[in-house]
C-alpha cells in the first residue's frame, strides 16, 4: 500500500539534507558546547551560526533567540516567567489557542491568582479587535496578551502586527505562538512589535525535540529552567547540537525555496477544495481555511455532512494519514475547543471535522486518492441514513 501523508500541521517529514547535516554534526561535533577546548568550541560555533541565521530571518538580534526543545516549552517558559518575573497580573487570550498556551494560562490562574480574560471568536473563528482594544483599556493591571499567529486547526491567520501595536499602545506585553507560520512565511519582528514568539523545527521538515523562543531583550524575561548559564541563563542544560543544526538546515531550505513551496502547496490546497466540493455533496470548510486571504496556505479544515467519529481510522486503514484536530488532542473523547467555539450545536451533533495539512511533498494524485476514499466512506453513510429513514 502506498501511504499518503496529509498531516503536516502535526509534524513534517525530515528533509534528506537535514538528516545529512545532523548525522555529520553527530559524527564530527560531539563536544559539549560549554567546554573550553576545541571540541566544545567547534560545537558552540555551530549553535551560534544557527542563532545568527534565525536572527537574520526575523530581523532581530542573536541574543533574542533562545533554543528550547519545542514550541510547547517556549510557550510555557514565556507565559509562566512573565507572571513569575515580570509581574503580569492579567492574561488576555482565547479558547482557540494550542493546549500548551491554554493550560499554561490556566495554571497561572490557579496557582498565582492571575486574572484571565478570553477573547471569544465568531463563527468564522475571527476576533473583534475593537472589543480587544476595549479589554486592553479596561484595567491597569500589568497584562500579557497571548494570541497565536495562525490557528493550528482551522488555519485562520490573525493580524499580529495590529495586535502588537495595540498592545504597545496600552503597555501590554504580547506573546504569539508562531509555530504554524515560522519558516512558512516571511516574518519581520523589527516591523511587528511583539515581545515573544515560539517555534518548533518539526513543523518545517526539521527534527522533533528542538525549537526556539524569541524573547525581546527589553522585556527582561528570566528563565524557569535553572542549573547552568546556557542560552543566556534563560534555559539551563546542555544544548541539543545536532537538533539545532537540523533546525538551521531546515530553515535554510524553507527560506531558499519558500516561493516555490508556497505556489506548490497552495495549488494542492486549491485542488483539494475543488475536488472535495465537486465530489462530496454538502461538504463545508471551517473558519477561513478555504479562503486565500487570512488563511494559512498549508491547512484546510473540512466539515463532512455526517457524523463519523471513526473516519481517521478508516482513512488510515486505506493508507491515508489525516487528523481530526490538533495532534495534542488526538484520542480525546470530546471535540476540540476550537470546533466547539465555531460550530453550531447541529453541526457538532451531525457533522465530522477533518484537518488536511499539506507540504511540498504532496501531489494532486494523492488528493484524488483521498477524495475517492471519502466518496466510498460517504456512500456507506448515505446508505445507512436511507435505511434508517425507511424503517
Amino acid at each position: 500500500m502506498n501511504k499518503i501523508y496529509l498531516d503536516s500541521a502535526a509534524t513534517t517529514a525530515l528533509s534528506e539534507e537535514v538528516i545529512d547535516a545532523m548525522v555529520d554534526a553527530m559524527k564530527t561535533n560531539f563536544g559539549n558546547p560549554s567546554s573550553t577546548h576545541s571540541f566544545g568550541q567547534e560545537a558552540k560555533i555551530l549553535i551560534e551560526n544557527v542563532r545568527r541565521q534565525i536572527a537574520e530571518y526575523l530581523h532581530v538580534t542573536p541574543a533574542e533567540i533562545i533554543f528550547t526543545s519545542c514550541g510547547t516549552e517556549s510557550n510555557n517558559m514565556i507565559i509562566k516567567s512573565s507572571v513569575e518575573h515580570l509581574g503580569v497580573e492579567r492574561i488576555i487570550s482565547s479558547p482557540m489557542e494550542h493546549k500548551c498556551v491554554s493550560e499554561s494560562t490556566l495554571d497561572m490562574k490557579n496557582r498565582k491568582g492571575v486574572e484571565v480574560v478570553y477573547m471569544r471568536p465568531n463563527e468564522k473563528g475571527d476576533f473583534d479587535l475593537g472589543k480587544f482594544e476595549e479589554i486592553l483599556k479596561s484595567s491597569d493591571k500589568k497584562t500579557l496578551v497571548s494570541l497565536m499567529h495562525a490557528n493550528n486547526e482551522i488555519g485562520n491567520l490573525y493580524d499580529i502586527k495590529k495586535i502588537a501595536e495595540l498592545c504597545k499602545e496600552n503597555n501590554a506585553l504580547f506573546h504569539s505562538d508562531t509555530v504554524q507560520t515560522m519558516a512558512h512565511m516571511n516574518l519581520d519582528f523589527s516591523e511587528i512589535p511583539l515581545d515573544f514568539a515560539s517555534c518548533s523545527a518539526h513543523k518545517f521538515h526539521g527534527p522533533k525535540g528542538i525549537g526556539f523562543a524569541f524573547i525581546r531583550k527589553s522585556t527582561g524575561l528570566k528563565g524557569i529552567i535553572t542549573g547552568g548559564p546556557q542560552e543566556r541563563s534563560l534555559r539551563a542544560g546542555t544544548e541539543n547540537v545536532c537538533g539545532i543544526v537540523g533546525l538551521g538546515k531546515a530553515l535554510e531550505l524553507s527560506l531558499d525555496h519558500m516561493d516555490s513551496y508556497v505556489n506548490h502547496i497552495q495549488g494542492i490546497k486549491d485542488y483539494a477544495i475543488e475536488r472535495l466540493t465537486a465530489e462530496i455533496p454538502g461538504i463545508k470548510f471551517n473558519g477561513r481555511s478555504a479562503e486565500k486571504e487570512n488563511s494559512l496556505y498549508t491547512l484546510l479544515s473540512v466539515l463532512l455532512p455526517y457524523k463519523n467519529p471513526l473516519i481517521s481510522l478508516q482513512l488510515d486503514m486505506k493508507g491515508i494519514a489525516i487528523s481530526q484536530g490538533s495532534a495534542c488532542s488526538s484520542g480525546a473523547a470530546k471535540p476540540s475547543m476550537v470546533m466547539m467555539m465555531i460550530l453550531s450545536d447541529d453541526e457538532m451533533d451531525n457533522c465530522t471535522p477533518l484537518r488536511l495539512s499539506f507540504s511540498h511533498m504532496n501531489t494532486k494524485a494523492e488528493i484524488d486518492t483521498l477524495v475517492e476514499a471519502l466518496k466510498e466512506i460517504s456512500a456507506d453513510f448515505v446508505i445507512e441514513k436511507t435505511n434508517v429513514e425507511h424503517r
